[in-house]
């Protein structure tokens, strides 16, 4: 989905070590994965059943209002504890050609309806395969190792845009994307606040 996106650089603070990676040789061992069709959501699976004509199943008449709830109030809980895992979790960032501060390359980034995201990626192997999906895979990869917490916190804020950070963006329902949201980002670079708003 985003790989085929432009590209801008971001920034991080402080003299970091910079790795250089040659990714030729985690290709030849991926693939870089079919991305699936999204599944219909039961909502849009009971209209699709009513349109048709079909009877709910007894699954389906136990989606009530109190059920759905719990099942969102469920996956909020998943969320926080994946995004808990990735603060404190070291990524590969990868350098794009855009300037950073002081001249240095940015963070390589895409945007997606208007709003950018920072590129982000578990490990080596994870990296290879967005290089093959852009056919890039023999070209050497300059990144950066940083922690989640402080891509969130610092990065994403020195964008100066709406800015999230997509991880693992070539392996499809595999990957994750954080939007740039209030109790994912900082709220001074999340797009549902505005000064004056309350906790």
């Amino acid at each position: 989905m985003m790989c085929c996106m432009s590209e801008h650089g971001g920034a991080v603070d402080g003299p970091q070590r910079v790795p250089r990676s040659r990714l030729a040789d985690y290709a030849t061992m991926t693939d870089a994965p079919a991305v699936a069709e999204p599944m219909p959501s039961s909502h849009e699976q009971r209209d699709q059943g009513a349109r048709l004509g079909e009877q709910p199943t007894d699954r389906e008449r136990a989606h009530t209002p109190a059920h759905d709830d719990a099942e969102v109030a469920a996956r909020r809980r998943d969320f926080a504890a994946l995004l808990g895992e990735f603060r404190r979790t070291p990524v590969l960032v990868p350098l794009g050609d855009g300037p950073g501060p002081d001249d240095e390359r940015g963070l390589l980034t895409a945007d997606w309806n208007g709003v950018r995201f920072i590129l982000a990626f578990s490990d080596e192997p994870a990296l290879a395969r967005y290089a093959v999906a852009r056919g890039e895979a023999a070209r050497e990869w300059t990144y950066q190792t940083v922690l989640g917490a402080r891509l969130m916190d610092v990065a994403v804020s020195a964008a100066g845009v709406p800015c999230g950070v997509a991880l693992d963006c070539a392996d499809g329902p595999e990957g994750m994307v954080f939007p740039p949201v209030r109790g994912i980002v900082p709220d001074e670079a999340a797009l549902d606040f505005e000064a004056g708003d309350e906790a």
